[in-house]
């Protein structure tokens, strides 16, 4: 039987509007397993961003329960909650969220500041990240001195710094042009072949989502399709 690594059970988020409330998730259930590399689809105002922050445990349901590596949410302290979610869980955002005065491979080792790595630890791991990227030349360079799909590249990096076992990506290749988006997939796709990382991609592309081997469609809140299937965009060997 798979091992899950993310578990939502009858999850519904509901959002204070003044008088009114915005019901953006309905009783969503949902399990990520371990190793698997899955698009979540849907237009805007779909739900996808909210069943982002759940699986991604970056906020609690209404109504519902949440699981990281089988551990209620609910039940753990923000302290607890910060430290498994930082040593658990990557994330690759559509607009970079670098920091402008930091170098690359400064940007790449932050992450590993806040779960305590030495800093020799830290710059040879962030070194050896920039090359697997591709950017054994840029890793001296600040984010206005790269180019977008460099920049993706060092969050990308930055996400995988801290050897989590789940990345999730944000529209990763949303701010890219085609050859930049593609050469995105394609680290993503490294990752979880050579590293067994679950990885999962939130878009609104169909073109993106042909890369996952699984895809789970949204709709004003629920899921209205989960499938397999075989990546229709050839992988790597």
């Amino acid at each position: 039987m798979p091992e899950s690594i993310v578990q939502l059970e009858d999850v519904w988020k509901i959002y204070p509007m003044g008088k009114v409330e915005l019901t953006a998730l309905k009783g969503v259930s949902l399990d990520i397993n371990r190793g698997s590399f899955v698009s979540i689809m849907g237009p805007s105002g779909s739900g996808k961003s909210t069943l982002l922050n759940m699986i991604g445990v970056l906020d609690s349901p209404t109504r519902g329960k949440v699981f990281l590596k089988g551990r209620d949410i609910s039940k753990m302290t923000e302290d607890e909650l910060a430290q498994l979610r930082g040593k658990t869980i990557g994330f690759v955002f559509q607009g970079f969220n670098l920091l402008p005065n930091l170098t690359a491979l400064e940007n790449v080792t932050l992450p590993m500041v806040f779960q305590g790595a030495f800093p020799e630890e830290r710059r040879k791991r962030g070194e050896e990240i920039l090359k697997a990227v591709g950017l054994a030349d840029r890793m001296y360079h600040l984010p206005t001195e790269l180019s977008g799909g460099e920049r993706q590249r060092v969050a990308v990096a930055r996400a995988f710094a801290n050897d989590p076992e789940l990345v999730i990506a944000d529209e990763p290749t949303g701010n890219l042009d085609s050859t930049s988006g593609k050469m995105i997939m394609e680290l993503l796709i490294s990752f979880h072949q050579k590293q067994d990382k679950t990885i999962i991609v939130v878009t609104h592309d169909s073109n993106i989502a042909n890369y996952s081997k699984e895809i789970v469609n949204i709709k004003d809140g629920q899921i209205i399709v989960n499938h397999q299937q075989a990546a229709k965009v050839l992988w790597s060997k």
